[in-house]
């Protein structure tokens, strides 16, 4: 429930606060005054679209709060906390900031959070229902979803079970005409990726392969230049014949003697010995370096035919990562993702027939749910007639009877239902469907007795369709979670006696649901808990409004005002005083 509604620079309205408590309160005023404005802060806080055109001139920014009552709204206040909000003693503050410029920002229980994110939480608190919803209710999707809300959770379940169903259904046509379609193209596919295994298998590449030849190919390009190096170097390192000629010695002849002259002053200096140790340590390490030198030397090949056999094979690995990729190892890759495509795409037949099963399969579903569906609107319907007849009965209609007509549109058995969007066989009919099943649901109004039924944008009147939406509405309030209803000037085109029903009937749907109603209609506003007026005053220069919770007295005046446009008339008064007295004993 909604405690309080604070609005700040909001069109004609400069500050204003309206409380508001359980029960019925009304909101009148003279035209123009911004009787409406509150139904437009209202918009604000359900996350309605932000106009900067609304906000008062020369004011930067318009703001509106309101106080939620959220004790008995569990899901709502796991709502809040779930965007960082907060309840502070059970009551959620909502807020809406939009600046001169355009700009917009919402708040919810002090966490800052997207417009589309409040809409989604403030949504399921109020249901706001204004001269364009008698519109809408003349649409057939919005007559439907009445009766589906009418029907509660067994019809919410059983349509979402289709809603699925219909979903996967959609998604399996479509993937279906994908490969069927694109079949051609798959089978070239196919044979491109095949042939290319087949050239990267008969080359039969190893891992590294590229890297290792390339070395090798240098290597025997350049072997008696590596093989004259390696001699040089070994004979260097250890060559008996550069000491026997006279030449010089070799390194590890050198670090042998300088090692034998160091061991033999060992025993007086330790630092001596510790130098012989480091000779010694060099003297095995050039004895083993010089090994291994010779072995390089003599294992350098210099056949011809070697290099001959590399280079071509380096030639023909060449021609695979020209085509498959940069390295070896890419084209293994290419080979490896190839060979799991290609596994797909020879598999196509056999994915068309699981698919073309599994539609048949969903198709038989699909039906199923949508018999289900019908059966439980068709009863829904049936009781929603009664009833919203009975509360037309209460609106001073009592001979009008509304019908909710659930019906399918039959077309004949297709030749094959292998195309996409074929009928949907529904026992032995074959019948036309969409997302939210095969039925066409019409609300049908006899006014009067003996008259045809028709459909409400043929046989209602305004006042007429006003009170069809208003015994809607309670009659929908039943299965309704929502705790707040905000009717504005529904009664448009609503007069006498009816008037006076339609002020009761809103009176009794207080009793177990917050109601907010702005009105012109004197009948409707003596039914009120609580009385508010929005009254214009003007300084010349600007005009504001402010919102007034008017005692006893200042509601005689004021339904006076709307019953003869005179508040201090006697007659006026009087009648106003009669109506409050009639409403009091008639609610």
């Amino acid at each position: 429930m909604i405690e309080e509604i604070r609005i700040q620079s909001l069109g004609v309205i400069d500050a204003s606060t309206l409380e508001l408590g359980p029960g019925l309160t009304v909101i009148t005023g003279e035209t123009g005054a911004g009787k409406t404005m509150v139904v437009t802060a209202l918009g604000l806080l359900l996350g309605g679209r932000a106009d900067s055109g609304a906000v008062r001139k020369g004011a930067k920014a318009a703001r509106v709060e309101g106080i939620v009552d959220a004790r008995s709204l569990p899901d709502f206040i796991a709502s809040v906390e779930a965007v960082g909000g907060a309840a502070e003693d059970d009551t959620v503050l909502l807020a809406r900031n939009i600046a001169s410029e355009g700009r917009s920002r919402a708040f919810v229980g002090g966490a800052s959070v997207p417009v589309a994110q409040l809409s989604e939480i403030a949504e399921p608190l109020v249901a706001v229902h204004g001269q364009s919803d008698q519109h809408r209710l003349l649409k057939p999707s919005a007559q439907r979803n009445a009766l589906d809300r009418f029907g509660g959770k067994k019809i919410t379940g059983l349509a979402g079970k289709y809603a699925d169903l219909h979903a996967q259904l959609v998604d399996i046509e479509a993937e279906l005409t994908e490969v069927v379609t694109s079949a051609r193209e798959r089978a070239r596919e196919a044979d491109l990726l095949r042939f290319g295994l087949e050239e990267v298998e008969a080359v039969s590449p190893e891992p590294g392969e590229d890297e290792s030849l390339a070395a090798e190919e240098s290597r025997l390009g350049f072997a008696d230049t590596l093989r004259a190096a390696a001699e040089g170097a070994r004979e260097a390192l250890s060559s008996e014949s550069l000491a026997g000629d006279g030449g010089g010695v070799d390194a590890l002849g050198a670090t042998s003697h300088a090692r034998a002259q160091l061991e033999g002053v060992r025993g007086h200096d330790p630092a001596a010995a510790d130098l012989a140790d480091r000779l010694a340590e060099v003297s095995y390490l050039l004895s083993d370096v010089a090994s291994d030198v010779a072995s390089y030397a003599s294992g350098l090949d210099v056949d011809p035919n070697r290099l001959a056999v590399v280079s071509e094979r380096r030639a023909v690995l060449t021609g695979l990562t020209r085509k498959y990729g940069e390295t070896i190892h890419e084209v293994l890759e290419w080979s490896r993702q190839a060979s799991l495509r290609l596994q797909d795409l020879d598999g196509t037949d056999d994915r068309i027939g699981k698919l073309r099963r599994r539609r048949a399969d969903l198709r038989v579903a699909l039906g199923k749910a949508a018999a289900d569906l019908s059966s439980a609107r068709r009863k829904a319907a049936s009781k929603l007639g009664k009833m919203v007849s009975e509360e037309l009965t209460l609106l001073a209609m009592p001979h009008a009877q509304v019908d909710v007509d659930v019906r399918q549109h039959d077309l004949g058995a297709p030749e094959s239902e292998e195309r996409a969007g074929v009928p949907l066989r529904v026992g032995d009919r074959w019948l036309r469907y969409s997302g939210s099943g095969v039925d066409e649901v019409e609300f049908l109004l006899a006014a009067n007795t003996g008259a045809d039924a028709r459909a409400l944008h043929r046989g209602a009147s305004g006042g007429e369709l006003s009170r069809v939406m208003l015994a809607l509405e309670v009659a929908l309030a039943e299965t309704s979670p929502v705790p707040t209803f905000v009717f504005d000037e529904v009664d448009a085109g609503v007069g006498g006696k009816a008037a006076v029903e339609v002020g009761r009937r809103l009176a009794q749907l207080a009793r177990t649901a917050q109601v907010l109603v702005v009105t012109h209609l004197p009948q409707v506003a003596a039914y009120a808990d609580r009385h508010v007026v929005v009254a214009k005053s003007s300084d010349g220069t600007v005009t504001t409004s402010g919102l007034t919770v008017l005692d006893e007295s200042e509601r005689v005046r004021e339904l006076s005002r709307m019953l003869a446009g005179m508040e201090e008339s006697d007659t006026a008064l009087a009648h106003a005083q009669e109506l409050l007295e009639t409403a009091r004993s008639g609610r």
